[in-house]
């Protein structure tokens, strides 16, 4: 089932973003991120573990992405297995696919952390408390990190993608390491992220790196600079 978060009333949207759940995770794991975006004028849709019917899913995207009422630029954001539900998107050039945005990708081989029990892979999954209150109360199937398997029509080379992309990944995700995780293109380092990384302590600040990242997609595909640092 689809969950659906629109702008405020009486605001144009200013783009659509949807979300690609990862293994095991429900809808309800993304409220907190569904509201927070929508919120500032994107229409949010979220879509639940992607890879557990990966043709299905990329179906209902490909009606979403060339829906009327699906303003552009058109976004698709991913985490885990949903991050290479994105990348598939991409790969195909699916019409409509302006960006995605991908976090948390799954790295090859073995996890760094032992998830084999719902203590631990909720340690690794995410420090914030509210979060994990989510988790505890269904919005992930405990276990599915460690045994759902990655279907093949989610894997590929990521560096065949010619649309933006942005990458977001936590330095201390133990389900799938930094280093190697495989991105497209530039990825924004979350100090003390876990895997989780849309949902972990640092919500806020990944948010706010996805906003700035739509709003200069906005402004054209070469993503012009809106803010700077000057010394």
């Amino acid at each position: 089932m689809t969950d659906a978060y629109d702008e405020p009333p009486g605001i144009n949207p200013r783009g659509t973003v949807i979300v690609a759940a990862g293994r095991g995770e429900t809808v309800a794991a993304y409220q907190r991120f569904g509201r927070r975006i929508a919120a500032d004028g994107y229409r949010v849709r979220v879509l639940p573990d992607v890879a557990a019917e990966p043709s299905l899913s990329l179906a209902t995207v490909e009606k979403l992405l060339v829906d009327v009422d699906s303003p552009a630029p058109r976004v698709v954001v991913g985490s885990d297995t949903g991050g290479l539900f994105a990348l598939t998107l991409a790969r195909r050039r699916t019409a409509g696919l302006d960006a995605v945005v991908l976090a948390g990708l799954p790295a090859p081989g073995t996890p760094d952390a032992d998830v084999s029990n719902w203590a631990d892979e909720l340690e690794a999954r995410s420090a914030c408390p509210t979060y994990r209150g989510y988790l505890e109360a269904g919005a992930v199937t405990p276990g599915a990190l460690s045994t759902a398997q990655i279907p093949i029509e989610l894997t590929g080379d990521a560096d065949i993608v010619t649309i933006p992309t942005l990458g977001v990944h936590g330095d201390t995700d133990a389900i799938s390491p930094l280093g190697a995780a495989r991105y497209p293109g530039p990825v924004t380092v979350i100090s003390g992220g876990r895997h989780d990384v849309l949902n972990d302590l640092s919500h806020r600040t990944v948010a706010a790196t996805i906003v700035l990242f739509l709003e200069r997609l906005r402004l054209g595909a070469d993503l012009p600079v809106i803010a700077a640092v000057t010394p």
